[in-house]
């Protein structure tokens, strides 16, 4: 009977004849709004930013320490990482770590910690009734970790594995030798981890790595979830107001980029491959260049579907599964302008040439106003999404402190965006994407490319990815 009943009953909207997604009409997005937040900075420097949001009966925190693996030494490479993850699995000096685990899984929180390329973390997540003992333990781990020998060997023995690993998977190869032809294989933005980098470091180099960063007054705390601010306020000065510096931190230098292999064409042959890994790109840029904007609206014209690539290289020619190409930025290191894709073997030459053919057509000639207005949506769209949640905005306040970026900069790019001509975008592309520093970099089995790389008519270099042994 049921089934009779929805069978005859066709709702309204049913009868409505289907239109063309064309012809669908969508309400003006909403404009972004960024919650009232508190900023206090403690008597010993740490920087404290909080943000109310009492939608659910959670609290989460993030911590930011002025550190990274750019900063550890090159003979150490897995220092910091290394420093970073024990800090957390290896437990405090009160409470060991399968102590510590017991009592997060029964009150279903997390606390985690880690050190990157240009910064450290240490985060939590639980619900506010539990929130006291969490940013207690949270404290805790910050401040006292054990560094027990026993997780350290775990900790590098689990690196051992990925190092034996790290040639399993083409497109792993592709990013990691592509970085050392861009940055040199001794930039700490394009080093490796090897078995004698781990071998070189012991618990009392962690122990000092620790010492050396972790410190109050370089560190920055932000907390967002279901609390009162100034109850919030003294919980922090509870539990980490009596902190303090047990030496001065140092102040980093950073290394300085400059392109290591200026154009060429280089080839990790692998033989039981059937299809090419493939980038090519060179230096890129910084996220505060006046003409990051034009950048960034030249990346939508490139990618994603209805762009460039995916029409004419995808679609149109055929010689692509994946493809794509972005100007990437970063916060205070030039980032890289990488295109690429993984196409057939036969397909590799053909693909390659396609896409510098893309390449150069973005140089000498310009958008439309149809491309320039899609972009631009795109990309204003987007931000949407990147200030659905409070620990979102929360996140990008603290990153904008961290790096010196003034605190607006999300707004001054949104309107930088909505300003952008095509002769911007015309300009910029001439201006930053140099055909002569083109670096390509094949990851395929040479063997089965045909027609021959040296049809591309560039001196080859092979790259051995064998991994050293153990000394």
């Amino acid at each position: 009977m049921v089934v009779l009943v929805l069978g005859f009953g066709r709702s309204p909207a049913l009868a409505d004849t289907p239109r063309h997604y064309t012809e669908l009409e969508f309400a003006p997005l909403p404009e972004i709004q960024v919650p009232n937040y508190t900023r206090v900075e403690l008597d010993n420097g740490i920087k404290v930013f909080l943000i109310e949001d009492h939608e659910l009966p959670l609290v989460s925190g993030t911590a930011i320490f002025g550190t990274g693996d750019r900063l550890e030494p090159g003979d150490q490479v897995g220092l910091a990482s290394l420093t970073g993850e024990v800090m957390r699995s290896g437990g405090t000096l009160i409470h060991p770590a399968d102590e510590l685990n017991q009592i997060l899984e029964q009150d279903a929180a997390f606390i985690e910690t880690g050190i990157g390329g240009a910064s450290g973390s240490a985060s939590f997540d639980t619900l506010t009734k539990d929130a006291d003992q969490v940013l207690q333990l949270f404290a805790e781990v910050i401040r006292q970790p054990a560094f027990p020998q026993e997780k350290i060997d775990l900790a590098k023995s689990q690196r051992e594995g990925g190092i034996a690993r790290r040639n399993d998977d083409p497109d792993s190869i592709l990013g990691r030798e592509f970085s050392k032809l861009i940055y040199g294989e001794d930039s700490p933005y394009a080093r490796t981890l090897e078995y004698s980098t781990l071998d070189n470091i012991a618990r009392e180099d962690m122990v000092a790595f620790y010492d050396r960063y972790i410190q109050p007054n370089n560190m920055m705390l932000g907390i967002v979830g279901d609390f009162e601010t100034r109850e919030m306020r003294s919980l922090i000065e509870e539990t980490f107001g009596d902190w303090q510096a047990t030496q001065p931190v140092p102040t980093p230098e950073l290394p300085p980029v400059e392109q290591v292999q200026t154009g060429g064409l280089f080839v990790v042959d692998q033989p039981q491959l059937t299809q090419s890994n493939i980038r090519i790109g060179h230096l890129g840029g910084l996220l505060n260049d006046p003409n990051y904007a034009s950048l960034s609206v030249m990346n939508e014209v490139m990618n994603g579907l209805g762009g460039r690539l995916v029409n004419e290289v995808r679609s149109r020619q055929g010689l692509a599964y994946v493809v794509y190409a972005f100007w990437s930025a970063r916060y205070d290191y030039p980032g890289i302008f990488v295109a690429g894709g993984q196409t057939r073997s036969e397909a590799t030459v053909p693909f390659i040439e396609s896409v510098k053919a893309e390449i150069e057509t973005l140089r000498t000639s310009s958008i439309t106003e149809d491309e320039l207005s899609r972009a631009q949506d795109s990309v204003l769209n987007s931000f949407v999404f990147s200030f659905e949640r409070p620990s979102q905005i929360l996140s990008r306040v603290m990153n904008y402190e961290y790096y010196g970026y003034p605190e607006d900069f999300i707004f001054q790019y949104q309107q930088a965006i909505a300003d952008t001509t095509t002769e911007d975008v015309l300009n910029a592309a001439r201006t930053y994407l140099d055909p002569s520093k083109l670096v390509t970099l094949v990851v395929g089995n040479v063997a089965e490319i045909d027609p021959p790389l040296s049809d591309l008519g560039m001196e080859i270099t092979p790259i051995d990815v064998t991994i050293p042994p153990r000394g």
